[in-house]
């Protein structure tokens, strides 16, 4: 039987060769998200045979794991994924398989899955020109917005790159933000809740870029992101008093890229969840990419 742990800050140097190695894009393969998200998801890894495992709780709480990470026998891999499975009540199950893994897993294992779509998982990945510049007629109601922001106020951007003393300020508006959601009554916002501070609280150690927006001085968005692959950075969180100030997550998102991430081709700004209005803001940028992701079951037979 495999020996599984829960992922941990100090687990980045076994975990991060794996990830640095593929180019999936998909935002389930980064260590920021593994490790901040483990209190929600109960993500547990191990290396069997020089291959990364993954096995965590989905949504409806059953047993999932994510595709091997490695070289070599990927039917072994997987194998030896199904035989863990064994111990629980749940069918085994990957998920989050991108169409590139399906197509991997389907020439090691042909015809062994079927695969079911997971649209609230699917990745949102613009090309980071597209949201800097915010070119075409598609995109005029977002230049708009960041334009009158421009003309409207008294700001500036700050990196969040050693300066830990924004970090901190980041960290106060993260409580005010918390307070205004009403973050005792969703419990999808403490966990929300608890990521953003553990990314706050290792900022340098996780590797992380980041920035801020003010007015006057005071802070009224921030975002937070890192290297998903050679080209692609994702952005984990995105947080901004927009009930003050309307324009506010249009121009971190703006601003972010371009002092941040315009070194990378593509930015993923991660799933919808499922929500009906964050599907809407996502797609109303206009994705160059969207990312579909698969469930795969064993076929009966």
């Amino acid at each position: 039987m495999l020996s599984f742990k829960k992922v941990e800050l100090s687990d980045k140097p076994l975990i991060k060769p794996f990830l640095d190695q593929q180019n999936y894009r998909a935002s389930e393969f980064c260590f920021t998200n593994l490790c901040c998200w483990e209190i929600k998801y109960q993500t547990e890894f191990t290396i069997d045979n020089d291959w990364l495992l993954i096995r965590f709780k989905d949504d409806e709480n059953n047993t999932s794991y994510l595709k091997p990470l490695g070289k070599g026998d990927l039917k072994r891999a997987i194998t030896t994924l199904i035989d863990d499975s064994s111990q629980f009540d749940t069918p085994f199950q990957l998920r989050s398989v991108t169409p590139q893994m399906w197509n991997e897993i389907e020439m090691a294992m042909p015809g062994a899955f079927r695969k079911t779509s997971d649209r609230k998982l699917f990745d949102y990945i613009y090309t980071s020109d597209k949201l800097i510049y915010l070119k075409g007629r598609k995109l005029q109601s977002k230049r708009n917005y960041v334009n009158r922001f421009k003309k409207k106020y008294d700001w500036s951007y700050k990196s969040l790159t050693g300066r830990p003393d924004l970090v901190k300020e980041c960290k106060q508006m993260l409580e005010k933000w918390m307070e205004e959601k009403g973050e005792d009554k969703d419990l999808s916002l403490r966990f929300d809740h608890y990521a953003t501070r553990m990314m706050l609280d290792n900022f340098e150690y996780l590797e992380l870029r980041g920035g801020v927006i003010c007015i006057e001085g005071q802070m009224i968005a921030f975002s937070i992101g890192s290297k998903l692959t050679e080209d692609t950075l994702d952005v984990h969180v995105e947080k901004a008093m927009s009930e003050d100030v309307p324009e506010a997550y249009a121009v971190i998102n703006q601003q972010f890229v371009e002092h941040e991430a315009s070194d990378f081709t593509y930015i993923n700004r991660e799933e919808d969840m499922g929500l009906k209005s964050l599907r809407k803001a996502k797609l109303s940028y206009r994705p160059d990419i969207l990312l579909e992701k698969y469930i795969l079951r064993l076929k009966s037979k």
